[in-house]
């Protein structure tokens, strides 16, 4: 079932919730180990991330280096079909430019295609680890409405071989990134919010936000949306804060600010355990709040904190 459909015939907020693919080395069971405290809450969808491969230099005998490529978290697409068949629930994989021709890209759908997921979440994706900025794969998307257009014109029967005849096609229902604090590399709100509509007019059927802490930064997101002719859902995405080390690290990685009430109340912590007493409270509050405000989704970010999350939602539902 559709990511839009589940919304469309809601009759009260729905939960999600967003993982990680096993490292490699590691078996299903660690991934079944994460989502089993969730899935008495009946999740609408599981959103599953995909990582792009990494170069590694690997030192020879004879001291020389070769280059090799690892993907530390492989398998998005059989994660997906293991979830669906285990708990019937909906599964939402990732698309990243990053790391994929074109070609490889079209496969990855005809595959999730085949395997009966009819949902997907386009990003660019972040830069190639230790590169500064983010270069397209040879043959590959650079910008993510190209990755949107390619779903967008297979779910209308157009391949990338253009002679092949009689075309089956796809029915994905299509996902995008928001950003309430403004993509990091968007030179200003404007021109972030120009190419969100850009690919909404393209063809996406919601938006999922990234992390915040601030509803109210939530809400004039939303605002400006509808101001400016976005009418698709707009789903929130929450993580809770569980280490005093995350008050440098998420504004550094994620760019995103942390309201001063919540960074004074984690420094007032003698340890992490009371940290993540603290991001739970926070995360409950802001949970409630966007529940009462209308959104048609509550997406949780679990990232290894499943009981955590699992404690938060039980009191909402």
């Amino acid at each position: 079932m559709k990511v839009i459909d589940h919304i469309n015939q809601a009759k009260d907020t729905l939960i999600s919730f967003e993982i990680l693919p096993p490292l490699k080395g590691k078996g299903i069971h660690t991934l079944y180990q994460h989502l089993d405290p969730l899935m008495e809450f009946k999740p609408s969808f599981i959103n599953v991330t995909y990582h792009r491969s990494e170069h590694v230099f690997k030192k020879n005998a004879d001291g020389s280096f070769q280059k090799v490529v690892v993907r530390k978290r492989p398998g998005t697409e059989s994660i997906c079909a293991a979830i669906m068949n285990k708990y019937s629930v909906d599964t939402v994989p990732h698309l990243i430019c990053g790391g994929f021709s074109v070609n490889e890209t079209e496969d990855a759908l005809i595959n999730l295609h085949y395997l009966g997921i009819d949902n997907v979440l386009v990003l660019r994706g972040d830069a190639a680890k230790n590169e500064t900025a983010f270069l397209p794969e040879p043959g590959g998307h650079t910008y993510a409405s190209d990755l949107l257009k390619q779903v967008v014109d297979l779910n209308s029967g157009l391949y990338l071989e253009a002679e092949l005849k009689d075309t089956h096609q796809t029915k994905f229902c299509i996902g995008v990134a928001g950003y309430p604090e403004k993509h990091f590399e968007a030179p200003n709100m404007e021109s972030d919010m120009h190419y969100l509509k850009e690919k909404v007019d393209m063809g996406a059927d919601y938006i999922i936000t990234q992390m915040f802490f601030d509803n109210e930064k939530f809400y004039a997101f939303v605002k400006a949306c509808r101001e400016m002719g976005i009418t698709v859902p707009i789903i929130p995405g929450l993580k809770p804060i569980y280490t005093r080390k995350q008050l440098t690290m998420l504004p550094k990685v994620f760019h995103i600010d942390l309201p001063l009430a919540l960074s004074k109340a984690v420094m007032k912590c003698k340890n992490d355990e009371e940290v993540e007493k603290v991001g739970a409270e926070w995360l409950l509050q802001q949970s409630k709040e966007l529940k009462k405000f209308g959104v048609p989704v509550l997406h949780y970010y679990t990232l290894g904190r499943p009981n955590l999350i699992a404690d938060v939602v039980k009191q909402l539902v």
